[in-house]
Formats: C-alpha cells, sequence, structure tokens
C-alpha cells in the first residue's frame, strides 16, 4: 500500500468519525464521505489519523468547509441533536 493509499485510508476512517458533532451511535454516511473528504485533506491534514483532533479540526473549520461538506455536516447534526433531544425525553 503506498503511502497515499495509507492516507486515504486512514481518512476514511478518520471522517467516518466525523460524524461531526452527532452520536457515536449515528452510521457515518458515504455521501459525508465524499463531500468532506477533500475538505478534512486541505484543512485538517495534519490532524490525520487522530480522530478526535481530526472532528475537532472540522468542526472548528465548518465555515471553510465546502457547501455541500457544511449541509452534510449540519444533517448529520441535526439529526443527532433530534435523537438526544428524544432519549432524554425517554427518560
Amino acid at each position: 500500500m503506498t503511502r497515499t493509499q495509507t492516507i486515504a485510508s486512514l481518512l476514511a476512517v478518520a471522517i467516518t468519525a466525523i460524524a461531526f458533532q452527532t452520536s457515536p451511535g449515528l452510521a457515518f454516511s458515504s455521501e459525508a464521505q465524499q463531500m468532506c473528504t477533500g475538505d478534512a485533506m486541505r484543512l485538517c491534514s495534519s490532524e490525520i489519523p487522530d480522530i478526535p483532533r481530526v472532528r475537532a479540526c472540522m468542526v472548528r473549520n465548518k465555515a471553510q468547509v465546502s457547501t455541500g461538506c457544511r449541509a452534510v455536516m449540519d444533517r448529520e447534526a441535526g439529526a443527532a441533536a433530534a435523537s438526544r433531544k428524544r432519549e432524554a425525553a425517554v427518560q
């Protein structure tokens, strides 16, 4: 495996965790990987492969991510917030 392939693999794992501000129980979408990989490489490559640091970097740089990535981040964050709200209501 070349260094580029290794970095790409690590990035895929990192982006999976980037379910950004979402809870760990939510599945990561292939759409998020497709829309955010370039942004993660551009903005947060120095954090790879440390998943929590990549996630924090992406959140910190949300204003600089592409429109598509931001939409996915917002959608997944909204889904996580709704899930947490439902869980709190049950308790």
